[in-house]
């Protein structure tokens, strides 16, 4: 038999044993707590993520400040001072002509003869009218003084009398018809040499020696056009928010594509005082002198004005603006990234800005294009500054409808 004490366990290995089943039991239990921790971990980034995703991200300008005095670029029309087209008063035939475009010509000067028969015709058969009409009047009128000094003398009827003295006052009436055709045949007579109605230029000349002439021609017919370039007239539409700006010796410089870098100085000489029904815009006048005539009518010019302000004013993107019911508003953004929403004045509308009379600050940071569901008091997060507020038509420095001149 075995002796009990040989198989007795070793107290070594027992003790290995147990070391090994604590390092275990330890293994194990640290790796339910790393699961239990990682999942928890996971669930709170998890719920961050959610947090910050139900935020709202936004983009805030700030409100811009025009200068004192803002700049304005309308496209103008030039024309000159006086224009005006030369037509026919009489019938007839060109017989020549002494001018062509491009020849300046002082008033009265002689452009062209007209060849004019019939009127030739008519006038000698007029005076030769006349010359029957005075030799009637002259018999007549001796006729009835001698009945007047019968009649003194009762040798005739005053009834007799009566119709010589009617039949000397009709044939004088019938001299002075005679002669005022006479006179109205020389007028057309005088209308055969066409003449320059003021000191201009030639700009247009319409006809050629045989061309039949007509007396009123229509409208695109015209023998001549003289225009005067002395001085240029400049017509400006200018839109409606800016008409009370625009007064009569308001200054402008002007610039031409034909003279790249230079700029001609003109004045504002009067308003049309009425917007037009339909682009509602105010005509306005301007004038510039063009002694050496290197400008010429027809032409296209940007009018640069510089309109008076007595203060600047701010300025927004359009696209800020919240129509409520508590009227137009803005939402801005305070320091502890929370909206805050504010009623504001509006000014001018200048298409993709407007102006702000009040209510707010040039230090707001104001949302763009801000959501329908956005409250006061809602946690928004800012986006990366990109861009301040945009420019536009209307803008400062920028012309107002130059898109749509373009």
């Amino acid at each position: 038999m075995l002796d009990s004490e040989s198989v007795r366990p070793d107290p070594a290995l027992t003790r290995r044993i147990r070391r090994y089943v604590l390092i275990l039991v330890i293994l194990a239990v640290l790796l339910g707590v790393w699961g239990v921790v990682s999942r928890v971990l996971a669930h709170a980034a998890l719920a961050r993520e959610s947090a910050q995703n139900s935020v709202t991200t936004v983009v805030t300008v700030k409100p811009t400040r025009s200068a004192e005095g803002e700049s304005l670029v309308l496209p103008g029309v030039v024309q000159a001072y006086i224009e005006a087209p030369i037509y026919a008063r009489t019938n007839g035939y060109l017989k020549t002509w002494y001018t062509d475009i491009g020849t300046p010509v002082k008033k009265g000067q002689l452009l062209a003869e007209i060849e004019t028969p019939e009127v030739d015709q008519q006038l000698r058969q007029a005076e030769a009218d006349l010359a029957t009409a005075r030799a009637n009047e002259a018999l007549a009128e001796t006729t009835n003084k001698r009945w007047q000094t019968l009649l003194a003398t009762e040798s005739v009827s005053k009834q007799d009398a009566d119709e010589k003295a009617g039949d000397a006052a009709a044939k004088k009436a019938a001299a002075e018809s005679a002669a005022a055709n006479v006179a109205r045949l020389k007028e057309l007579e005088s209308f055969k040499r066409v003449l320059a109605p003021f000191d201009g230029v030639v700009t247009a000349r319409n006809t050629d020696i045989g061309a039949l002439i007509n007396a009123g021609q229509s409208a695109g017919t015209e023998l001549f056009r003289v225009a005067d370039t002395h001085k240029l007239r400049i017509y400006v539409q200018v839109p409606e928010q800016y008409a009370s700006s625009t007064a009569p010796g308001l200054a402008a410089d002007l610039t031409f594509t034909e003279h790249p870098g230079r700029h001609f100085v003109a004045q504002t000489v009067r308003t049309a005082n009425a917007l037009d029904p339909t682009l509602k815009t105010l005509q306005v006048e301007l004038q510039l002198d063009n002694p050496r005539n290197e400008l010429f009518p027809g032409a296209y010019a940007e009018v640069h004005f510089k309109l008076p302000s007595e203060a600047a004013t701010l300025r927004l993107p359009a696209n800020t603006v919240v129509f409520r019911a508590q009227g137009l508003q803005v939402a801005t953004v305070d320091a502890s990234h929370h909206v805050v929403l504010k009623n504001i004045v509006q000014g001018r509308d200048f298409g993709n800005t407007i102006e702000i009379l009040s209510g707010i600050s040039g230090e707001d940071a104001v949302v763009l294009n801000p959501p329908d569901s956005i409250t006061d008091g809602m946690q928004v997060r800012l986006a990366p500054a990109a861009s301040t507020a945009p420019t536009g038509a209307g803008a400062p420095g920028k012309p107002a409808g130059k898109d749509a001149r373009s």
